[in-house]
């Protein structure tokens, strides 16, 4: 994408700040229309997010989904992929956690069976990332069909499974039996109560604490490893990457194997923490905003962390306005969440230009290029 060159922190800082700020404006004329006070409405969503009873942990709990899928896009960013197969593995992931629990919850303890799910639900997604990744290394596919392809595969099988094999005796809704009390994530109010802090109750857990890890380790395989240095040579020039002897059918397919791993990882989340079965339709879109999240955080770890917060809070501020406002519903909510995705991606660079005049001369007062 050609734009303005920017400095670093005016680039991953201030020009998504400036997009923020343009969406919530957008956002505001909307409300204002429909007959609301905009200002009023901005100050319940952030209430509702961060300072209500338990507020603050469901915006973590969502945001720790969104972490993952953030990631998971990110990566395969990276290597010039635009992986949107987030969604199928997502729910591929939440397949191994749920195949690990059921066979083994009745023997493993706790601390051996959690790791156990965990890393199932990373290698279930890896592995519904393969194929994809494959094809676009050994025969040219285009990795947007293939991903697309394999969500609408990856739903229609566990539909069939929870329809079926794995459906619960003596029930008709198409889940699984709950999980033994083993296999259930800890909870941070448990955790942080053991301690001796007395926090509300919320399905937020260790998944957060994992995500944040997760975050970590992205960051040191892109930027600190021999593997993630060929993975951004290959996305910047991939005919300059072959030519240096780099070996990108190896890249491609291990590029999506993390990024599906990634996205699998969502599971120990969205299932492993709450609802501690597995059902249908648990990975609700988070796959496709992971997308949103990563071109806002662009495509760095600590970015991600920033944006998937604002998307968590957005979810759970927008209950709080489908609450408090009789006009004011859950699309309205998803409203503000598209301008925020149509500033943060197809108009990311709209303010560059402006940003570079304003910082030019501070730059060339450090004799650097702005």
């Amino acid at each position: 994408m050609n734009h303005t060159p920017l400095p670093a922190w005016a680039d991953i800082g201030l020009l998504p700040l400036l997009n923020i700020l343009a969406a919530l404006v957008v956002s505001g004329l909307i409300i204002a229309a429909i007959g609301e006070d905009p200002f009023r409405a901005m100050a319940v969503l952030f209430q509702g997010a961060f300072l209500t009873t338990n507020g603050l942990g469901y915006t973590l709990y969502y945001t720790t989904n969104f972490i993952f899928t953030g990631l998971a896009v990110a990566v395969a960013f990276h290597a010039a992929m635009f992986n949107i197969g987030g969604e199928g593995q997502a729910y591929l992931g939440g397949l191994g956690a749920g195949v690990a629990v059921l066979m083994a919850d009745s023997f493993l303890p706790g601390l051996l069976l959690i790791p156990f799910a965990v890393i199932f639900s990373a290698l279930f997604g890896a592995a519904w990332a393969f194929i994809p990744g494959w094809l676009q290394a050994k025969r040219g596919s285009h990795i947007v069909i293939t991903t697309i392809m394999f969500n609408f595969i990856a739903a229609s099988l566990m539909v069939w499974l929870l329809a079926g094999p794995l459906m619960r005796d003596g029930q008709g809704a198409p889940e699984t039996r709950p999980f033994a009390e083993a296999a259930q994530m800890p909870y941070m109010h448990e955790m942080l109560g053991a301690l001796g802090l007395v926090v509300p109750r919320s399905p937020l857990n260790l998944s957060l604490l994992i995500a944040l890890a997760v975050a970590a380790l992205v960051w040191f395989i892109i930027w600190r490893t021999r593997f993630g240095y060929a993975l951004r040579a290959m996305g910047a020039s991939p005919g300059a990457a072959e030519y240096a002897g780099m070996n990108t059918v190896r890249i491609t397919v291990l590029a999506l194997l993390l990024s599906g791993g990634l996205a699998g990882l969502m599971a120990s989340n969205a299932v492993l923490g709450e609802p501690h079965k597995l059902v249908l339709n648990f990975t609700g879109g988070y796959g496709f905003t992971g997308i949103a999240v990563a071109l806002m955080g662009r495509n760095h770890p600590v970015g991600i962390i920033l944006a998937a917060l604002l998307f968590g809070a957005l979810t759970q501020g927008g209950t709080e306005l489908d609450f408090e406002f009789q006009t004011i519903t859950r699309e309205t909510v998803q409203v503000v969440q598209g301008l925020i995705i149509l500033f943060s991606g197809a108009l990311a660079y709209l303010f560059a230009p402006m940003v570079a005049r304003l910082i030019a001369p501070f730059a060339a007062k450090k004799g650097a290029p702005a």
